[in-house]
């Protein structure tokens, strides 16, 4: 039984990668995670019934605090979870209950479609989980009162998180009267990270786990500070040398303009933008974000980062460096009558400052530029600086260290052999992120499955 089960819980996961990937002194911003890129996530948001009409959407009476017995710790709140059983086959079946963990977005967006396009094959009961304080699960208003909350914003954590799933995964099995219903937990980016953990740290509630673009290294040391933005210049470079080129030689342009008498009024018309520049850092890093992203979601029907280049060597005859870079971003961003600077910052959305605060809290990814074969600017990550910016937006220490001492981090591979089973790692090299994952077989049920050309999910 057991051996059938996991038999299944491989062919699924290995099936589903076909459709999962694409084969073909002042600190920068960190790119952020994520399984839907910004352009998306500032469309408007989908309805219900434009996910699906075979969605039920539910709301759990949540535990506040899992882990301590205080009378607050006993306050619940709504979180949101959506379930879809048109294919089960029901519970005298046995058939499997896929779970898809929300992660730092709403869940008023569809996800992934690889789930209900495989659900008749396997005859599964689909299960999607919002994350705590994220979409229509904050506790207790907007997150804006919530991360004002010193006391409040102090269960948004990881571990928090992943007890939120349990207890819902959990209520559904008893709902649907599935206790013997195998359960697989499936996750992209933070997402993926969290299915991995949840299998070790929750393995009687979930047979296995597919963790799709999860940079579990992406702390501490683990893995180099400099690999994300290596592999955004090796996307650009194998793209087209002439852009990765032209990218690198800009930077140092952009100095040259901006300390000229009337500079950042020149760069400032040339770039369109929707405020005069106070300092040329602001224009880099926007395209320091925007390069980012085009890697990072390099994958079909668009593939943006060809986009881009695309705009820089399609320039016309004669354009100077900084056309053509202001033509890539005109390419990518389409035309506009002025180009905001802080766009990738996200002032304004509730999922940029929910993860501002995972980030400053426990999710501390050391990115940074490096020194060599890079087309950025040197800028290694500091996490002295980064401390004083936490501190300066939520009176916070960061604690760099936690998530390898809660979930495993230095010696992991050891680690893993040892206590952990049934866990696929899912990664396209192209994912600049994929510089954090889990890129080699651990055992035989730990296993990385990657694709050479492909993106994030």
């Amino acid at each position: 039984m057991e051996y059938s089960l996991r038999r299944s819980f491989h062919q699924f996961l290995l099936f589903s990668l076909i459709t999962l990937y694409c084969v073909s002194g002042t600190q920068f911003s960190i790119p952020r995670l994520g399984a839907l890129r910004r352009t998306i996530r500032n469309e408007p948001k989908l309805t219900s019934a434009s996910v699906s009409n075979d969605f039920q959407t539910f709301f759990y009476n949540q535990t506040l605090d899992h882990f301590s017995y205080r009378p607050e710790s006993y306050t619940t709140f709504a979180q949101r979870y959506k379930v879809n059983s048109k294919y089960w086959g029901g519970p005298n079946a046995n058939s499997p209950i896929l779970v898809y963990f929300g992660a730092e977005e709403t869940l008023d967006f569809n996800p992934s479609s690889f789930l209900t396009d495989n659900a008749p094959r396997f005859k599964a009961l689909l299960v999607y989980i919002e994350h705590r304080f994220y979409g229509k699960s904050i506790p207790f208003g907007s997150i804006e009162s919530a991360l004002r909350n010193a006391s409040l914003r102090g269960y948004f954590t990881s571990a928090q998180a992943i007890a939120d799933y349990a207890a819902i995964i959990l209520h559904v099995k008893k709902t649907f009267f599935a206790k013997k219903s195998p359960v697989i937990v499936i996750g992209g980016s933070y997402g993926g990270m969290l299915a991995a953990w949840f299998r070790l740290k929750y393995p009687h509630v979930a047979l296995g786990a597919l963790a799709s673009s999860a940079p579990i290294l992406y702390f501490d040391d683990l893995a180099p500070q400099v690999g994300y933005y290596a592999i955004v210049t090796k996307d650009f470079k194998e793209t087209s040398e002439s852009c990765y080129e032209t990218i690198r030689k800009s930077w140092d342009e952009i100095d040259k303009v901006a300390s000229k008498p009337n500079g950042l009024s020149i760069l400032s018309k040339k770039f369109k933008t929707c405020q005069k520049l106070k300092r040329s850092f602001d224009l880099k890093d926007y395209l320091d974000s925007l390069y980012s992203e085009v890697a990072q979601y390099d994958h079909p029907p668009d593939y943006p980062l060809s986009i881009v280049c695309g705009g820089i060597d399609g320039a016309p005859k004669g354009s100077d460096i900084l056309d053509r870079i202001f033509a890539g971003v005109v390419a990518y961003m389409r035309e506009k009558p002025c180009y905001d600077m802080n766009e990738f910052n996200y002032p304004n959305d509730e999922t940029y400052k929910a993860w501002n605060w995972q980030s400053c809290s426990e999710m501390v990814m050391p990115i940074g530029h490096g020194n060599n074969d890079s087309m950025f600017p040197p800028a290694p990550f500091n996490l002295n600086s980064f401390i004083r910016k936490c501190k300066s937006l939520f009176g916070v220490q960061p604690q760099p260290h936690w998530v390898s001492t809660y979930y495993g981090g230095h010696d992991l591979k050891l680690i893993l052999h040892r206590f952990a089973s049934n866990i696929i790692f899912s990664n396209g090299l192209r994912d600049p992120h994929s510089s954090g994952g889990v890129l080699e077989n651990i055992s035989d049920s730990v296993v990385a499955v990657y694709t050479v050309n492909g993106a994030i999910l």
